[in-house]
């Protein structure tokens, strides 16, 4: 919640009677109304802080925590449901000439929020406002090559409202960067109402020294020799899950020649069919030659190799 001189807000001091602060925000709730405004999405978010401004001064223990602890203080201690709760704003704006007091009316539809007996919200804007949700949230959560591949459980502290909430999460196999998990509910709190966001858990990839990602497939570097490039080998590549596979490299094989391990790459998080693994081929090329080397190199050479 961000802090907010709900003085301020009114256009009051901070010395104004219980009169005055009413009649400063009678005259703005008169402006920026939704019955007023149309659908004015400045002048709504406006709405709301003067209400809020409101809830809180014209109730004097909240007024008096909020001028003893100042905005930030104040904040830690009331969320904005509590700002709201047992507030009746269906009398005020009824008698402010905002239809009857318990929002009947043909528009409103007799819909209602959870704060207390009334809502900051009427008219035409009362049914949209009783539907908004709290803000979603988004946590990035650093996952290992291993952890995707097999899929883990994670507790992660969530901060937010100025309470800490420690959740667990269950994290599929798949679930590489980008990919996100939808914990419903665990979002922000509607502060007039309405359900809370959803939490959406975001996967990000941690560097591996082995293994490079691309989607769901899996790359890995091995080094041959020339020889072996030239006359054919046959190596082992390791796999995510622990296996020790036997790769034919076919006589000639050039540098950087890429081959397919199908099917063990990582698993789709929906399908759960597996990406491939790569094997890239790096042929060593040596640098420096012993004397017997070079001889040999130029006696192939003499054979139009």
């Amino acid at each position: 919640m961000p802090e907010s001189d709900y003085y301020k807000t009114l256009g009051v001091s901070k010395n104004a009677s219980d009169e005055e602060i009413k009649k400063a925000y009678r005259k703005l709730a008169m402006k920026y109304h939704p019955d007023h405004t149309k659908g004015d999405k400045k002048a709504e978010e406006r709405f709301k802080q003067i209400s809020e401004a409101y809830a809180v001064l014209s109730d004097k223990k909240k007024r008096n925590q909020y001028d003893t602890f100042g905005s930030s203080g104040f904040q830690q201690r009331y969320s904005q449901e509590d700002i709201f709760k047992g507030f009746d704003f269906s009398t005020i704006f009824k008698e402010f000439g905002f239809g009857n007091a318990d929002f009947s009316s043909k528009r409103g539809g007799g819909m209602r929020f959870a704060f207390g007996n009334g809502s900051p919200f009427g008219g035409r804007a009362r049914r949209q406002q009783a539907q908004t949700r709290g803000s979603d949230l988004i946590y990035e959560l650093p996952l290992t090559i291993r952890e995707i591949a097999t899929g883990t459980g994670k507790t992660i502290t969530l901060r937010h409202q100025g309470r800490s909430e420690n959740i667990t999460v269950k994290i599929p196999e798949g679930m590489i960067t980008g990919k996100k998990l939808r914990l419903a509910g665990k979002g922000e709190q509607c502060p007039y109402g309405g359900p809370p966001g959803d939490l959406y858990i975001q996967s990000k990839l941690l560097d591996d020294p082995v293994y490079s990602v691309k989607g769901y497939n899996l790359y890995i570097n091995r080094d041959i020799k020339l020889t072996r490039a030239l006359l054919g080998a046959k190596i082992y590549v390791p796999t995510i899950d622990g296996k020790r596979l036997s790769l034919k490299i076919p006589a000639g094989t050039r540098h950087k020649t890429k081959m397919r391990l199908s099917g063990h790459g990582l698993s789709n998080m929906q399908s759960k069919a597996k990406g491939d693994l790569y094997v890239i081929i790096h042929v060593n090329m040596p640098k420096d030659l012993t004397l017997k080397q070079k001889s040999l190199i130029e006696q192939l050479a003499e054979t139009g190799l």
